[in-house]
């Protein structure tokens, strides 16, 4: 049934490249979706995005702003090429004495992530290139280099290539992104699962007056990265990579297919999914030793189809969300979950020109204790603070709570500019009452503080 529904999926590909013929990616373009590269805000500038969306993801925009966007940058003249990006300190300190030998109290690292961007063609085409590294001083797994964007971009009027390596973010939702399947995720970084892979890949925007149809390939496969036997945060068997087993033949070689329609109707943020190929999420299966008994854990990538639904409807202060999937070919019965909340802003509050949002949502998981996540029937709650100072000083706080163990999971997570060119990020987690048979159980004694102090250039 995968591979049928990978074949329709692939004519449907080539149906809609079709629908341009004759419209090539360097010919009759006009204009290109501005891409600015990393650097601070100036000083007092409210961020177009959320300072907690996801790490370095691109964010899909609606139709009507990129529509505008390809009219209002058309004519630019070329600009020779600009490096940007920043250079980052690191330090995590643990509140607790490290469940497994040969884990340390304390954990510092580096990271270094430049960005070389160049436009050129009157703004038609550009050029993006991200690399990371991170250094860390304990564990040697989470010392790692990757190409998070190495991209081509041509925008035609009514069309958009996008060739090479990226990272693309679906979503809507604050505690977990179902829906966000493009890129594999980079779980030694951060174990909330936001920081993502560069994913290579061919992508084609047809951008109409019904929306927006993104059309993916996806030539290659990046497997998941997890923590060393020295590092933090970790379950209580290692993951054994070196035993790792794929549903299809052709193991990461194998080419993936994924489609998204979105559109903007009034208040509506609308958006459908589709992805059939290699499952970004492994089921994790026992290594037994010769006395039968398990010693750690490989990873097994089967074949899922996934469909999903992201929305979004904003009406004044209110911003209702939700995110759904349905999942078959991962495990043996094929499933739904979903998450859907609400966001409320307060305007200056306290008497200040600071936005308080308070956040409420739920999540759910129909394989109820069967399932492969923490969040099968957990109620999140926090609050969005944002001073709108010259600093541009931001915080969040949250809680999940899971109605079935009592099993809490804390996060804060804060960041404040240092002048013109740096910049202090924060970040707190702990759990609380988690039982053994908890899928997080193994970090019940890795509760930390995180503090990052970056320079940008």
């Amino acid at each position: 049934m995968i591979m049928k529904s990978c074949c329709a999926s692939f004519v449907l590909l080539i149906l809609s490249m079709a629908c341009i013929a004759g419209v090539q990616p360097f010919a009759h373009a006009a204009g290109l979706e501005e891409r600015r590269p990393l650097s601070l805000p100036e000083a007092g500038e409210r961020t177009a995005l959320p300072l907690f969306d996801p790490r370095g993801r691109e964010r899909f925009m609606p139709t009507d702003t990129r529509k505008k966007e390809s009219e209002r940058l058309r004519g630019v003249p070329e600009e020779a090429g600009k490096w940007s990006g920043f250079v980052a300190l690191e330090s995590r300190l643990f509140a607790q004495e490290a469940l497994f030998p040969g884990q340390s109290g304390t954990q510092s690292s580096f990271v270094l992530q430049p960005e070389y961007y160049k436009k050129w063609d009157g703004g038609k085409q550009s050029f993006t290139f991200v690399p990371f590294y991170r250094y860390d001083q304990r564990d040697p797994e989470r010392t790692h280099f990757d190409v998070r964007e190495f991209t081509w971009l041509g925008v035609g009027k009514r069309h958009e290539w996008r060739v090479g390596i990226r990272k693309v973010f679906w979503g809507v939702t604050e505690s977990q992104h179902l829906v966000d399947i493009i890129n594999q995720t980079d779980l030694v970084e951060n174990p909330d699962g936001e920081d993502k892979l560069g994913q290579p890949m061919i992508n084609l925007a047809l951008i109409r007056d019904w929306g927006t149809l993104d059309l993916f390939v996806l030539p290659g496969f990046r497997e998941r990265t997890f923590p060393g036997s020295k590092g933090r945060l970790r379950l209580p068997l290692l993951i054994d990579t070196s035993q790792t087993r794929y549903e299809s033949d052709q193991k990461w070689r194998r080419v993936d297919l994924a489609a998204r329609w979105s559109h903007t109707l009034g208040d509506w943020d609308i958006g459908l999914s589709h992805f059939a190929g290699t499952s970004r999420e492994p089921l994790l299966s026992p290594v037994l030793n010769s006395l039968g008994f398990p010693v750690a854990l490989a990873p097994y990538y089967p074949l899922i189809n996934q469909s999903g639904l992201d929305l979004q409807y904003a009406a004044g202060s209110w911003v209702w969300k939700l995110e759904a999937i349905y999942r078959s070919g991962f495990g043996p019965k094929s499933y739904a979950a979903s998450t859907a909340g609400l966001e409320y802003t307060l305007s200056g509050v306290f008497g200040t020109g600071m936005d308080l949002g308070l956040l409420a949502e739920y999540l759910y998981d129909e394989r109820g204790k069967q399932a492969t996540t923490p969040f099968q029937d957990d109620v999140f709650a926090g609050m969005r603070l944002g001073f709108n100072d010259v600093q541009s000083t931001e915080m969040l706080m949250g809680v999940i709570f899971d109605r079935t163990t009592s099993g809490r999971f804390y996060n804060i997570e804060a960041s404040r500019r240092l002048g013109s060119n740096w910049k202090l990020n924060l970040e707190a987690r702990a759990y609380a009452g988690l039982p053994p048979t908890d899928i997080l159980y193994g970090l019940h004694k890795d509760d930390y503080f995180q503090l990052e102090l970056a320079r940008y250039f």
